[in-house]
C-alpha cells in the first residue's frame, strides 16, 4: 500500500532564469511497502529537499513520484497519505497531549471514540499513557518527540516521513529515541523515510541507506553493503566512524607506491596505473611482521579503544586499537598488516570502485 517510488525526480530553483540552481538531479529509487529507508548525506546534499518533494511541500521541477501506486505530483500534502515528523516538534503549546495528538482527526471530523481509541494506542506505544493532560512546556525533549510521533501514528498514514527528527535531543535521548523508533516500525510495519545527517543513526535505523552527495544518489544499499562494499570514495569517507582511510598512488601488480613509499599489497591490485586504495581504521591491525609502515602522529583515547593518527608515506592514515593495549609514541613506525578482503580500491580520478 505505501510502495514509492522516485522517477528520475529533478528540482531547479528559479528555473528559466539566469539564477536558475538545480538542487536535485534525477533521482531513481524503489522503497517497498513497509520498507525503512535513511536518506543520509551532508548538510545541503538535498535530502531534506528531496523528503519534502514526496511530501508535497516542494514542488518538483521533473520527474514523477509515485506512492502507493498513485503518481502524486499535482496532490496537495493532505491527499498524499503521508504523516511527517520535523526536527523541531511544532506541538501546539496550549494544548494537552492528548489534544495535540487528536487534533488532526478532529478536524478531518473523525468520530471521538475513534479518537480516543487511536489516541490511546498510539500513547501505549510510546509510554505517553500517563502524559495524555500535560501540557507540552511540563514534558522533556524526549517525550516531547514522542508526542510529534504519536501525532504520526493516531492518523494511520501509509507512508511515515521523519525529518531529522532527533537533532535536537542530547546524546543519551538520541540513542534511546533511536530504539523507540525501531520498535514503532516492528510494530507498525508502515512505509518510512527518514533523513539524517548522522551515519550511526543512519546504520542502526536503516534496513537500508539512501546516500546523498550533491542532490545525486551515490549508492543504494543495506547499512552492511554500504558500509562493507561502497561504491565511491565519498560513500567510504563518509559511511564509518572514523572514516576509511583512503591513500591516493601508482600500483603495480602486488606494489603499491604512495609518497615515495612502496606498500607490499597482501593481494595484486585490480589494475596498474593511479588509484585509490582504501583500508578502514578497524580493519588494520599492527603487526611485527606487516607489509605496511606508518609513522605515529598523536593518539586519542576513547576508553574501550584507542584512534591512532599517523601517516603513510605523505598520507595520513588512522588505525582504531584496543583500548588496553600500550599506547604508540609519537614518532613511532608500526608495521601494519591488512587482509585481502579489507582492501578497497576505486578509480583515482572518478572515485568510483573499481
Amino acid at each position: 500500500m505505501g510502495a514509492i517510488s522516485l522517477r528520475n525526480v529533478e528540482k531547479t530553483y528559479a528555473p528559466g532564469t539566469k539564477t536558475a540552481v538545480k538542487v536535485i538531479h534525477g533521482v531513481n529509487a524503489e522503497i517497498a511497502s513497509g520498507e525503512f529507508v535513511v536518506i543520509v548525506g551532508p548538510s545541503g546534499c538535498g535530502k531534506s529537499t528531496l523528503l519534502r518533494m514526496v511530501a508535497g511541500l516542494e514542488e518538483i521541477t521533473g520527474g514523477e513520484i509515485d506512492i502507493g501506486g498513485r503518481v502524486v505530483n499535482q496532490l496537495e500534502p493532505s491527499e498524499r497519505d503521508i504523516a511527517m515528523v520535523f526536527q523541531n516538534y511544532a506541538l501546539y503549546p496550549h494544548m494537552s497531549v492528548y489534544d495535540n495528538m487528536a487534533y488532526g482527526l478532529k478536524i478531518k471530523k473523525v468520530p471521538k471514540g475513534e479518537i480516543d481509541e487511536r489516541v490511546a494506542k498510539a500513547a501505549k506505544i510510546l509510554q505517553l499513557s500517563q502524559l495524555l493532560d500535560r501540557k507540552p512546556r511540563q514534558l522533556s525533549g524526549g517525550q516531547r518527540q514522542r508526542v510529534a510521533m504519536g501525532r504520526a501514528i493516531v492518523r494511520q498514514p501509509a507512508v511515515f516521513l521523519f525529518d531529522e527528527p532527533l537533532s535536537n535531543l542530547d546524546a543519551k535521548l538520541r540513542a534511546q529515541t533511536r530504539l523507540e523508533i525501531q520498535k514503532l516500525h516492528g510494530e507498525l510495519g508502515i512505509t518510512s523515510l527518514f533523513v539524517t545527517h548522522d551515519q550511526v543513526e543512519a546504520m542502526t535505523l536503516g534496513q537500508r541507506l539512501m546516500v546523498m552527495n550533491g542532490g545525486r544518489i551515490e549508492q543504494i544499499g543495506t547499512p552492511e553493503d554500504v558500509y562493507g562494499k561502497p561504491a565511491t570514495t565519498f560513500v567510504a569517507g563518509f559511511i564509518g566512524s572514523p572514516p576509511m582511510n583512503l591513500i591516493k598512488g601508482e600500483a603495480d601488480g602486488s606494489r603499491f607506491t604512495v609518497g615515495g613509499q612502496t606498500l607490499q599489497l597482501p593481494q595484486s591490485a585490480p589494475r596498474k596505473g593511479p588509484l585509490m586504495l582504501g583500508a578502514r581504521p578497524e580493519h588494520v591491525e599492527i603487526d611485527p611482521q606487516g607489509l605496511w609502515s606508518m609513522t605515529v602522529d598523536v593518539q586519542e583515547m576513547l576508553g574501550a579503544e584507542r584512534l591512532v593518527y599517523g601517516h603513510v608515506g605523505r598520507e595520513p592514515f588512522t588505525l582504531r586499537v584496543d583500548g588496553t593495549l600500550a599506547p604508540p609514541k609519537s614518532g613511532e613506525v608500526l608495521r601494519l598488516a591488512v587482509a585481502p578482503e579489507h582492501v578497497h580500491w576505486f578509480d583515482a580520478t572518478t572515485g568510483a570502485r573499481v
